[in-house]
């Protein structure tokens, strides 16, 4: 029964559908537009009670400055630029460099820094990652680590920089990287069910 008014409700609440017009049929006209007010008698017109909007100044967001290599306790590629940063979770966060240097050149360069040969993880599009930590579950997001990605696989253009009119327009890399939670700031923790 509950279901029978249920698909009732349902149906009355669908708008009825229009029919199209048939050929050689005249639409019906379009409903009148408003007429505008005359204005009074004195030969000057009303004045505008409508409020403009205030201007508004597009938001930009402070530059940020970016990390070094002794704040994220990781290395970073010589010419890389960085592109921005993300919040992880659990007092960890992900630090995004770009860089034109091939993918090949970037692996190989983290491969002789780490003296590590790290693991292929894909190789359509190609990522290449390094675990450079212990990962602690009740305290991390994300294992810290390096992870490398070709942005022109398969004919792409590259990663798209983020800064309008800025050089180079796109990165042909971009590396990743997530340092451990900072040792002296707290670390959130999950609810404990």
């Amino acid at each position: 029964m509950l279901s029978v008014i249920g698909a009732l409700v349902i149906l009355l609440q669908q708008p009825v559908p229009r029919p199209f017009p048939k050929p050689g049929e005249v639409p019906p006209p379009p409903p009148p537009a408003e007429k505008p007010v005359p204005p009074p008698s004195g030969g000057q017109a009303p004045a505008d009670r409508t409020i403009p909007p205030p201007a508004r100044k597009p938001v930009t967001p402070p530059p940020v400055a970016a990390p070094t290599q002794e704040e994220l306790g990781l290395p970073i590629y010589p010419s890389a630029q960085f592109l921005a940063s993300y919040d992880a979770g659990r007092g960890q966060r992900y630090y995004l460099f770009g860089t034109n240097a091939t993918f090949a050149e970037i692996v190989a360069y983290y491969k002789t820094y780490l003296k590590d040969g790290g693991e292929r993880v894909y190789d359509e599009p190609p990522i290449h990652m390094w675990e450079v930590g212990r990962f602690r579950e009740e305290e991390m997001a994300f294992p810290p680590g390096i992870t490398v990605k070709d942005y022109t696989w398969n004919g792409s253009q590259g990663w798209l920089n983020s800064v309008p009119g800025a050089a180079p327009q796109r990165f042909k890399t971009v590396i990743q990287l997530v340092p451990s939670p900072a040792s002296g700031a707290p670390v959130p923790r999950s609810p404990q069910h």
